[in-house]
């Protein structure tokens, strides 16, 4: 009886050392996450709802299956080679090929910061009256100055901190309305495209898969310091990867959908109700309906989505720059810190010249539809690669499902342009 118990102690004992092993590695796949909750989401998520009720639930599983395998991959590239998929690019491609492919990167970068910001200076006008150009200017300098003193752990711990008030408002919101669950659960696994509603399920599926997070995810993926050299120990980390893949990307998942929710309960009139194509009316239909409350709430929440959304298009945005030079993302080195400025204050520059938010957010998500094939296809050729990824290159089998994605997402982003 005594061996049966302490059997038994030593399995929990190293079943508790794992789980807390397993929690030092969660983290990068939570600041990629932010990216596909960004005001650009926003936009498309509340208009699937007000527009077509719970119909297009089902976009958002999708892209969030595809997206989980597209993460997945371009982590692997990461620990297994130590590089970046900027880096990787820069090593292992002609400079006439990489260098297009890696200024394209930047520029949906800013174009995502574009997005970003403008988001968060909407919250900040519906806060607290302050004008969208001054508050875009506002957030560019706080976000700037925030990726410039913190390290990737402190940065990790705000942006998990901010995903976490995100997620607490839409569950506050959502527990003031009445959801249809059944129908909910039904249009989260059941195709159904609306007649009309094609533009809106290519934003969403555009929203969700966004070119500068795999740049991003195949950089922080570093941060845990992988040692190559000991293949038992990157076996497990390349586990240990996808469970905070897959972690971090539900909970994106589950904030999209609690979007969709939200407008669906509140805002969707049998497809005779008001088109939503603005943020900050969006937000105030809400407190007739729910109560003031719901819109502080609102703003709240876009506002924090708009910060940490865009300290990670700013993150990106100097990584693809400063592995353009062979650089590390360092904030000691020059290249990192041109690679945020250019991001970060061209996107605030062009905000300036913007007359209607809620067009620049539109035009933001078409340079991200131009830009998204290019890195995907980059992905697949580095990671189907045995000369960079050894014996971790694809399988066929992974090969044809990242494949059948590029077409999708290819197909889907181009047809966009011509809605």
């Amino acid at each position: 009886m005594l061996n049966v118990f302490k059997n038994k102690f030593s399995q929990i004992h190293k079943q508790s050392k794992e789980a807390k092993e397993l929690l030092r590695f969660i983290g990068p796949g939570i600041l990629v996450t932010v990216g596909f909750i960004d005001p650009g989401n926003w936009a498309a998520n509340l208009a699937a709802g007000a527009d077509y009720g719970y119909s297009l639930l089902w976009v958002v599983t999708l892209s969030t299956l595809m997206l989980i395998l597209l993460q997945h991959n371009v982590a692997h590239l990461g620990i297994v080679t130590g590089e970046c998929l900027s880096e990787a690019a820069t090593r292992f491609l002609p400079k006439r090929i990489s260098r297009p492919i890696l200024v394209t990167a930047i520029m949906a970068a800013q174009a995502t910061a574009l997005a970003e910001i403008l988001g968060a200076a909407i919250a900040l006008n519906m806060l607290f009256g302050i004008p969208i150009m001054a508050g875009a200017v506002i957030t560019a300098v706080v976000c700037t100055l925030m990726l410039w003193t913190n390290s990737y752990s402190r940065l990790e711990t705000w942006i998990a901190g901010f995903v976490s008030v995100i997620a607490m408002s839409y569950l506050f919101e959502i527990s003031m309305v009445h959801v249809d669950w059944p129908q909910a659960v039904v249009s989260w696994t059941v195709p159904n495209i609306p007649a009309g509603s094609m533009l809106v399920v290519m934003s969403i599926l555009g929203a969700v898969i966004m070119p500068h997070n795999l740049f991003l995810h195949s950089e922080i993926i570093q941060s845990r310091h992988w040692n190559l050299e000991d293949k038992a120990l990157m076996e497990k980390q390349l586990r240990f990867e996808f469970v905070d893949t897959l972690f971090s990307m539900s909970i994106g998942w589950a904030i999209n959908s609690a979007m969709i929710l939200m407008a669906a309960a509140t805002l969707y009139q049998g497809g005779n109700g008001r088109q939503i194509d603005d943020l900050t009316v969006a937000g105030k239909m809400l407190s007739p309906l729910m109560g003031n409350a719901a819109t502080v709430v609102f703003a709240l929440a876009l506002l924090l989505a708009g910060i940490s959304s865009s300290i990670t298009a700013g993150m990106a945005g100097g990584t693809i720059f400063s592995r353009i030079f062979n650089q590390p993302y360092d904030m000691k080195t020059k290249e990192t810190k041109a690679g945020i400025l250019l991001t970060m204050i061209l996107a605030a520059v062009v905000i300036l010249f913007i007359s209607q938010p809620f067009k620049g957010l539109i035009y933001s998500q078409m340079l991200l539809a131009i830009q998204l094939p290019i890195t995907i296809f980059t992905q697949i050729y580095l990671t189907s690669s045995e000369k960079v990824m050894g014996k971790y290159a694809n399988s066929r089998r992974l090969n044809f499902l990242l494949l059948v994605i590029a077409v999708i997402v290819t197909g889907l982003n181009i047809a966009l342009l011509f809605v």
